[in-house]
């Protein structure tokens, strides 16, 4: 079983007369131990997507996903509690000015 199973994931902001869809329909699944990079043009949905994954898209926005699964945790219906501890812990994102975002010194998993 795959460590994160993303299914059909969207993301729509707006209202539902005229939703925009930063995401629509991705699917992808990670396995233990694999290494992904999620690459595209500026706006294409990379940010918005992993942080719908993290639980992290408020209110106007709104998460869609026929499975959303991280090491067999169903992140749909996690509770808050729960999401924090997975967060930060076992789940992180790397922002887009990573000269900024990491130490040169450490490796990555250790940031």
């Amino acid at each position: 079983m795959a460590l994160l199973n993303v299914n059909k994931l969207s993301v729509h902001f707006g209202d539902e007369k005229a939703p925009f869809r930063a995401v629509d329909r991705i699917s992808y699944q990670v396995e233990q131990g694999e290494v992904v990079g999620i690459v595209g043009e500026s706006g294409s949905g990379k940010s918005v997507s992993s942080l719908a994954i993290m639980g992290l898209i408020d209110y106007p926005g709104k998460v869609m996903a026929e499975n959303l699964e991280f090491n067999h945790s169903d992140l749909k219906n996690i509770s808050e509690k729960r999401r924090r501890q997975l967060v930060g812990s076992e789940v992180a994102m790397i922002f887009q000015d990573p000269m900024t975002s990491l130490n040169p010194c450490y490796t990555v998993g250790y940031q």
